[in-house]
């Protein structure tokens, strides 16, 4: 019964990270280089290094963004059900 509760809030939960992650993830490098848009990897108009980093960072800003969030939703599934919730 627990996973079953569980696995759907941390589904949603999961989206809104990403959603978050992104947003974070342009803020950051639009402020640390004033461009709008991080390079993408075939983008013949930047270096190595600027396309290493900018994927780089985003994987670092998603990862931290991501178990923040599903760290939270455990928590607030703990508060609402007295069960810390499994992924069994």
């Amino acid at each position: 019964m627990n996973k079953a509760l569980y696995k759907p809030m941390d589904m949603v939960v999961s989206a809104l990270g990403g959603l978050l992650a992104g947003a974070a993830f342009k803020q950051v490098w639009k402020r640390a280089t004033g461009n709008k848009d991080a390079p993408n990897a075939t983008d013949r108009d930047f270096t190595w290094t600027q396309v290493i980093v900018a994927a780089a960072a985003q994987g670092a800003i998603f990862g931290a963004v991501k178990a923040a969030t599903s760290r939270a939703g455990a928590v607030g599934y703990r508060k609402a059900t007295g069960d810390w919730p499994t992924k069994d």
